[in-house]
């Protein structure tokens, strides 16, 4: 078990069983939503990816996965310029979005993301995302479905990195 990450001790969270207990539920909450339809779930890589695919296998639906990439992190763990690395290869045009985001932080990238998608006309869009700061939001941005709220801190852990290390610990940790 990782204890810490570049010599910073981290302190548990979530834990696995807290997690996958509550990203079930989510996939039972969407598989009723949108019952009759044929969503898209997009998710925002790299964070996003290890909650996408426990996610979606609790989606009982018939359903297609794309992913964007943005950068907005440029060192450490201070915000930077947003860029957009990769773009959606569907139509989204007449299409369900879910975007599936592995945190909800300042609302920056989210925002950015969200116009780059609704101005391609989807049926409907919702935002998914594993954990909402709701403290430091600076664009006002709120996501539809929301695995855990979280006070401040920087998190690591299922997917979500700190400078690329961390993404592989099963559970969420707070860098201490």
């Amino acid at each position: 078990m990782i204890a810490e990450i570049r010599g910073r001790k981290l302190k548990l969270l979530f834990s696995s069983d807290e997690i996958l207990r509550r990203v079930a539920e989510l996939g039972i909450q969407i598989t009723e939503d949108y019952r009759g339809k044929n969503p898209i779930l997009i998710g925002v890589l790299k964070g996003a990816f290890v909650f996408l695919a426990d996610l979606m296998r609790h989606i009982d639906l018939p359903m297609e996965v794309d992913f964007v990439r943005i950068s907005s992190y440029k060192s450490g763990m201070e915000s930077g310029d947003i860029e957009f690395i990769m773009d959606v290869s569907t139509p989204l045009g007449g299409r369900h979005v879910i975007l599936v985001e592995d945190i909800l932080d300042t609302g920056i990238t989210l925002r950015f993301i969200c116009d780059k998608i609704l101005s391609r006309g989807p049926a409907s869009f919702k935002i998914c995302t594993l954990t909402d700061k709701k403290e430091r939001r600076q664009v006002d941005i709120k996501a539809d479905y929301v695995g855990f709220e979280i006070e401040e801190g920087f998190i690591v852990g299922y997917g979500i990195d700190w400078g690329e290390e961390g993404r592989n610990i099963p559970e969420i940790y707070v860098i201490e």
